[in-house]
């Protein structure tokens, strides 16, 4: 179960990195459209876990790379628009949000399932 101030810093982090990739634009990240999902911050507040869905999902792979790669960059970045309310900017790590792929596929499922039910 996660603190309150956990999640004040999680959603601060999530809005403050969504603006972060908004102003760097779809072109920086090979056209593709970065949204963060969801952050989980440790107890300790010390590494967060940055959830990006990312559209569309076949360039997942090439912009996780390079957000990895940008990550030193990204913290700064954070570290200037949180410096108020935090005294030390966590270590962050990205992962790719799958759900709206899962839920597309299970919706295709379902659209299959009911044309056999028709018939």
């Amino acid at each position: 179960m996660d603190s309150t101030r956990q999640l004040k810093i999680a959603r601060q982090i999530q809005k403050d990195l969504g603006e972060i990739f908004q102003l760097r634009g779809m072109a920086a990240y090979h056209g593709a459209m970065i949204t963060v999902s969801e952050v989980r911050i440790s107890p300790d507040l010390s590494v967060a876990k940055i959830f990006l869905s990312i559209f569309p999902s076949d360039k997942s792979a090439d912009v996780i790379a390079k957000i990895e790669h940008e990550n030193k960059t990204l913290r700064t970045e954070l570290g200037k628009k949180v410096r108020h309310q935090l005294r030390i900017v966590p270590e962050l790590h990205f992962i790719v949000d799958e759900t709206l792929d899962k839920l597309e596929h299970i919706d295709e499922l379902l659209q299959k399932g009911s044309e056999f039910t028709e018939l």
